[in-house]
């Protein structure tokens, strides 16, 4: 059995030479081996070769895509993205500490200037304010005694000196006359001293009166409540800020839309445009509004540099509520009656070879895949202003460039402003496929 195998390989080997071309006689019997190690390699070589060119036949012929120039009207609009917010929202908060009573009101209740909100535990309030007016009586009752002492001191000064006048200087002394007007002006200070404090408690008592009052929680405007932070039994502490309790809306059938214009599109946004937005609560559903402020200051989110603008919203069924998102188009210009040609037709560059012109694929270049290119960007917005572009037509199935001046665009369309050979209908390349890869 092994000599038949051996003699079956020793057949194919000579076999293989003599597809080589090698007669054994010319062959010397120590170097028939590396021929025929040589011999297979060059065989196997052969047919990695034609099994890469059948999985690569070569480079195809190149054909063009072409789409018509359109005419018609282009919106140039610059999106983006915000909150809806009441024009007007109040905080209202309470300065005093205490333990919350009672709650007037609830969420969506609508209130008026003066309504009660909330009431605070008032015991400790109205004890303050008995202890200012029992202060104030005291403080009157000494101004009474002062007066009355001085006045007294006055009238006996007044005895001691028409006594000292009635004797010849001789009785009272002018020591002892001395120490009664000394007497006199002492009991005007203390008089003076009783009325400042009559002064000092009457604010005290309207400092307790006020921090009564403030007990109860009244609604500053007309309005809706948005927000109830507190419950009754719910202590709530003023020490170091004001702690809030409501949030009031003033009127809801006028809001604002605060979105955020990226800074390539901010030099196109000015005030007293108009906007269209929607909101994901109402698919299907746009709503009107107008730009009314766009503000100088920046913000950088996630490394992007926006610019907050405020649009007024008009919102008379009530249907738009605070917080929702928005996404809003702020229309920039339009254009009447123009030819529209796709930006993708401006972005096209022709190959740089015809198929005809172009080497063969070797056997490297067939193993080893090209890159992919990469990827178009997309134009930005215009603000309008004319540039000179190239568009590619078919000529005789090659590509020839042809010069137009554009304009503004929406992302998707520009507009052809000036150009002598083209028109609506006109073909112009978009893409080239059967490119070998």
């Amino acid at each position: 059995m092994a000599r038949h195998l051996q003699g079956t390989n020793v057949s194919r080997q000579s076999e293989i030479v003599q597809a080589l071309g090698l007669e054994p006689d010319n062959v010397p019997k120590g170097g028939r081996r590396r021929w025929l190690i040589w011999g297979s390699a060059l065989l196997l070589v052969l047919m990695l070769v034609a099994w890469v060119r059948t999985r690569h036949p070569g480079t195809s012929a190149i054909t063009y895509k072409t789409v018509p120039i359109t005419q018609g009207d282009l919106d140039v609009v610059v999106s983006a993205t915000g909150n809806l917010t009441p024009v007007h929202e109040v905080q209202v908060g309470c300065e005093l500490s205490g333990i919350i009573k009672s709650i007037a009101v609830d969420y969506n209740d609508r209130v008026t200037v003066g309504q009660p909100l909330a009431y605070l535990d008032s015991t400790k309030f109205e004890a303050a304010v008995m202890q200012s007016r029992a202060a104030l009586t005291s403080a009157e009752s000494r101004l009474q005694q002062a007066q009355a002492t001085a006045l007294q001191r006055e009238q006996n000064l007044k005895r001691l000196k028409k006594a000292h006048l009635l004797s010849g200087g001789k009785a009272p002394s002018a020591g002892e006359l001395d120490l009664a007007a000394a007497e006199t002006l002492r009991a005007k200070a203390d008089s003076a001293a009783a009325q400042a404090a009559i002064h000092q408690a009457k604010a005290l008592l309207k400092i307790d009166e006020t921090n009564l009052s403030k007990t109860t929680i009244y609604s500053p405007i007309d309005g809706v409540v948005l927000k109830r932070n507190v419950d009754p039994g719910q202590t709530v502490a003023a020490t170091l800020q004001t702690p809030v309790l409501f949030v009031l809306a003033q009127d809801l059938s006028r809001m604002k839309l605060q979105v955020d214009v990226d800074e390539a599109d901010v030099g196109l946004v000015q005030e007293g445009q108009t906007a269209v937005f929607t909101v994901d609560a109402y698919a299907g559903r746009t709503f009107q509004a107008e730009i009314t402020q766009v503000r100088f200051g920046s913000q950088v989110t996630n490394g992007v540099v926006t610019y907050t603008t405020l649009l007024n919203v008009a919102n008379p069924d009530l249907v738009l509520r605070p917080g929702m998102t928005a996404t809003a188009k702020i229309e920039i210009s339009k254009v009447i009656n123009a030819l529209l040609v796709p930006n993708t037709a401006l972005r096209f560059t022709p190959p740089e070879q015809t198929p005809e012109a172009k080497p063969k694929a070797g056997v490297v270049s067939m193993l080893v895949p090209k890159p992919p290119s990469a990827p178009s960007k997309p134009s930005p917005h215009s603000s309008g202003r004319s540039a000179a572009q190239r568009l590619w037509l078919l000529d005789d199935g090659q590509p020839v460039a042809v010069a137009a001046t554009v304009g503004p665009t929406d992302g998707t369309m520009t507009v052809i402003e000036e150009s002598e050979l083209l028109h609506a209908g006109t073909e112009v390349i978009v893409e080239a496929t059967g490119l070998e890869e």
